[in-house]
C-alpha cells in the first residue's frame, strides 16, 4: 500500500515537472525561444505557430486568414512564408497551418513574389497576384488556376473579395506613380511625393465567373486600403492615403449606385484617423483616431446604419500601430508601437488586450515586445475560437508567427 502511494506521488511529481519544463517562464525574445513559454512580464502563455525553419508572416490586420474546421478538424490559418530561398516572410509561398495540431501545408511553389492576402472562406481558395496575373489556389487540393490576366492598358492590383465571393476589387495607379515608387523605395521618401502629386487612381472590380473588369471610381487622390464589407457584397471601403492630418481619409462606395460617402470628417487642426477596418459583422467601421495627432488617443467606430460615432480613449503607451476587434466586438487587441511611432510612447512595445468600459479601454498586457523591431508590423488577429491573439514578430531574429493566450496562465 505504501509502495503504491509512493509510486502515485512519484508519477504526479514527474507529470508536474514535465509540465513546468514544457512551459518555462521566460523573457520574450532576444534569443531563440522554445515552441511554448510563459511571458515572465505578463504571465500569459505564448506559442509559436510555425514549427519549422524559415521566415513567415501572417496576414495584414484587416485581412481574414482563417478557414473554419469541420467534424473535429482544426481551424486553418493561411500565411505567407519562405523556407526554401533566402528572403523575408512576405510573399514567396502561401501555406496553411492547422491551429489544432500545427501541421503545415505548402500551397504555392516557385520563387516569383506573390501579393493579395485574399481568402474566399466558402470556396477554401486563396486569391493572389503575381505580376499581371491573378491566381486562385485551393487550400484543400493545392490546385492552382489562372483567374484573370490584366490587359496591357490596365495593370491593376487586387486587395479584397466581396462577401458572396463573386467579385475581386483593387486599384490601378499611373505609370508616373510607379516611377515615384521606383525612385524612392523607402516610405519616408515616397509617401509625401505620391500624396502631393495628386495622380489619378481607379477603383475596379473583377467578376470572377465572367472574367469581366469594371471600373467603378476614379479620383485624383491616392485611393488605397481597399476592403469589401464582410456582410454587404456591394459595399467597398477605401481611403485617401497620404499624411493623415491632411486628408479626410475613410470612405465607402456602393459599387452599383456609385454613391460615395465620407465616414469620418476631421474637426480640428492635426486631427488624424486611419488604419480602418470593418467589424466582423460589417456593422461598424473602426479606426485609430487622434485629436490632435500624437496627443489624445482613441479607437473610434462609426455605425453604418445610424452614422453615430463611438469613441474609446486610451493612454499614450497603449496606442497601437494596428487594432482589431473580436467577433462580438466585446474585446479589442492592439500591437503596440515603438518610441519612433506617432505616439512617441516611452513604454509602448506590448501586445495588448482591450476591454471597453464606459468611454475608455481598459488594457491588459499580453506579450512583452521589447526585443521586436517594429518595421515588421505585428498585425494582430483574434483566433477563430476567440481564445488567442495571433501576431507576427522578429524578436528571435527571424520573422515568425505566434499566438498568445488571452486567459492568463495559472501558476
Amino acid at each position: 500500500m505504501i509502495e503504491k502511494r509512493i509510486s502515485s506521488m512519484l508519477l504526479f511529481a514527474i507529470v508536474a515537472a514535465s509540465n513546468l519544463m514544457a512551459q518555462p517562464v521566460l523573457e520574450t525574445g532576444g534569443k531563440k525561444m522554445p515552441n511554448e513559454w510563459i511571458d515572465k512580464e505578463t504571465g500569459h502563455k505564448v506559442i509559436k505557430l510555425i514549427r519549422k525553419e524559415g521566415n513567415f508572416a501572417s496576414f495584414y490586420f484587416h485581412n481574414n486568414p482563417f478557414i473554419p474546421g469541420k467534424n473535429g478538424e482544426g481551424d486553418r490559418m493561411v500565411f505567407y512564408g519562405n523556407d526554401q530561398y533566402k528572403g523575408d516572410g512576405n510573399g514567396n509561398f502561401l501555406y496553411t497551418v492547422n491551429l489544432k495540431d500545427f501541421s503545415v501545408k505548402q500551397l504555392t511553389f516557385g520563387k516569383q513574389r506573390k501579393t493579395g492576402e485574399i481568402l474566399a472562406v466558402k470556396q477554401h481558395k486563396i486569391y493572389f497576384q503575381s505580376r499581371d496575373t491573378i491566381y486562385a489556389v485551393n487550400a484543400d487540393t493545392q490546385k492552382t488556376e489562372v483567374v484573370y490576366v490584366f490587359p496591357e492598358d490596365f495593370k491593376g492590383n487586387i486587395t479584397t473579395i466581396n462577401a458572396d465571393e463573386t467579385l475581386l476589387a483593387g486599384a490601378k495607379s499611373t505609370e508616373e506613380e510607379k516611377e515615384i515608387y521606383k525612385n524612392n523605395p523607402e516610405k519616408k521618401d515616397y509617401f509625401n511625393k505620391i500624396y502631393e502629386a495628386k495622380l489619378p487612381r481607379t477603383l475596379f472590380t473583377i467578376d470572377i465567373k465572367n472574367k469581366q473588369l469594371n471600373k467603378i471610381f476614379t479620383d485624383s487622390a491616392w485611393l488605397n486600403h481597399i476592403q469589401f464589407s464582410p456582410s454587404n457584397p456591394k459595399l467597398l471601403m477605401f481611403c485617401h492615403e497620404g499624411p493623415w492630418h491632411k486628408v479626410d481619409r475613410i470612405w465607402t462606395i456602393d459599387i452599383d449606385t456609385k454613391n460615395v460617402q465620407l465616414i469620418h470628417k476631421r474637426t480640428m487642426n492635426m486631427e488624424i484617423a486611419g488604419h480602418e477596418w470593418f467589424d466582423k459583422r460589417g456593422n461598424i467601421i473602426w479606426f485609430d483616431l487622434q485629436m490632435p495627432r500624437g496627443e489624445k488617443f482613441f479607437v473610434a467606430g462609426v455605425d453604418l446604419q445610424t452614422k453615430k460615432e463611438k469613441r474609446y480613449e486610451l493612454d499614450r503607451n497603449e496606442w497601437s500601430v494596428h487594432y482589431t476587434s473580436s467577433n462580438d466586438a466585446k474585446l479589442f487587441a492592439g500591437d503596440g508601437g515603438d518610441e519612433n511611432a506617432v505616439a512617441k510612447a516611452p513604454n509602448g512595445k506590448w501586445i495588448y488586450l482591450f476591454k471597453p468600459e464606459g468611454d475608455r479601454f481598459v488594457s491588459e498586457k499580453l506579450v512583452d515586445m521589447k526585443h521586436h523591431k517594429y518595421k515588421f508590423e505585428p498585425n494582430v488577429h483574434f483566433s477563430p475560437d476567440q481564445k488567442w491573439v495571433i501576431f507576427r514578430a522578429n524578436f528571435e531574429g527571424s520573422e515568425q508567427i505566434y499566438a498568445v493566450e488571452i486567459q492568463k496562465h495559472k501558476k
